[in-house]
């Protein structure tokens, strides 16, 4: 009877003992349920801009439309802090840097017509680049100014128009003189070439029908500055060179020697938007 009562005790004793730890070893339940924080959904980074600018040349003007795309590898900084692929679109007319505008003479007295004296041609420039914008500093803030490098290059499209003056002309050496629009030639330059015969412009429809397509390549380097507050906005400054290279000589005054290419400098502004 013994034996019994002290194997009954031996496995209470157990159970206890075994009860006991697991309690140990399990964690308690909490008295509240967890609390779950909320995913916030961060916006997505800047991806591309479009933008449109004026463009100053040292010898002459160019309108221009610059669409980019963000290649950064910094994600987190790319809303301020980015590189830019560039496709650039540009308008542009050239002039020579001796050109002179004056009012031309009508039977002994000024007109009121001006002209470009011993000009050719109009030449206008349609250009097609690629490029990058590489960032130099960034902006760490937004009221600060991101410096980038600027690089393109691309195909030309030179848009050749010879230039037209009304002038008295003579027929008959001297003797008689009617008015006419003419242009260059080695016939004409006695009258073209001379102040007391040109009137003034023909205007810019003259001479469109005998425009000449001359191809050529370019290229172009720069520093761009950034002014925007927004980082949805671009409002920036771009100051820089290019060259052009023609398959011909540009003639664009007749006393000044013609020539396939060209360089200048240039500084531009431009405004536009970038996305998402």
């Amino acid at each position: 009877m013994l034996n019994i009562y002290a194997t009954c005790c031996l496995m209470l004793s157990g159970l206890a003992v075994s009860v006991s730890s697991s309690a140990q070893t399990q964690p308690a339940a909490p008295n509240q349920a967890a609390i779950v924080q909320p995913l916030v959904k961060k916006p997505k980074p800047i991806s591309k801009e479009l933008s449109a600018g004026l463009r100053l040349n040292t010898d002459g003007w160019a309108l221009f439309i610059d669409k980019g795309k963000v290649i950064s590898q910094d994600v987190k900084r790319s809303d301020m802090f980015h590189d830019v692929r560039l496709f650039q679109y540009e308008l542009a007319e050239k002039h020579h840097p001796k050109e002179l505008s004056m009012y031309g003479w009508d039977v002994n007295k000024q007109s009121n017509k001006q002209y470009r004296f011993a000009k050719t041609n109009n030449f206008y420039t349609l250009k097609f680049n690629y490029g990058l914008r590489k960032m130099l500093a960034g902006k760490p803030y937004p009221h600060s100014v991101s410096v980038h490098w600027v690089y393109a290059g691309g195909i030309v499209l030179g848009f050749l128009k010879p230039y037209y003056v009304d002038a008295y002309v003579s027929k008959d050496s001297g003797i008689n003189f009617q008015q006419e629009s003419v242009k260059y030639t080695a016939e004409t330059s006695p009258y073209f070439l001379n102040t007391t015969y040109v009137i003034g412009s023909s205007g810019f429809a003259k001479g469109i029908g005998e425009t000449k397509i001359i191809p050529g390549i370019h290229l172009k380097t720069g520093f761009h500055f950034d002014y925007t507050m927004d980082k949805f906005k671009v409002l920036a400054v771009e100051v820089g060179a290019t060259a052009e290279y023609y398959t011909q000589k540009i003639e664009l005054m007749a006393d000044q020697k013609a020539v396939p290419y060209f360089f200048n400098l240039y500084a531009s502004i431009q405004f536009g938007k970038r996305y998402q």
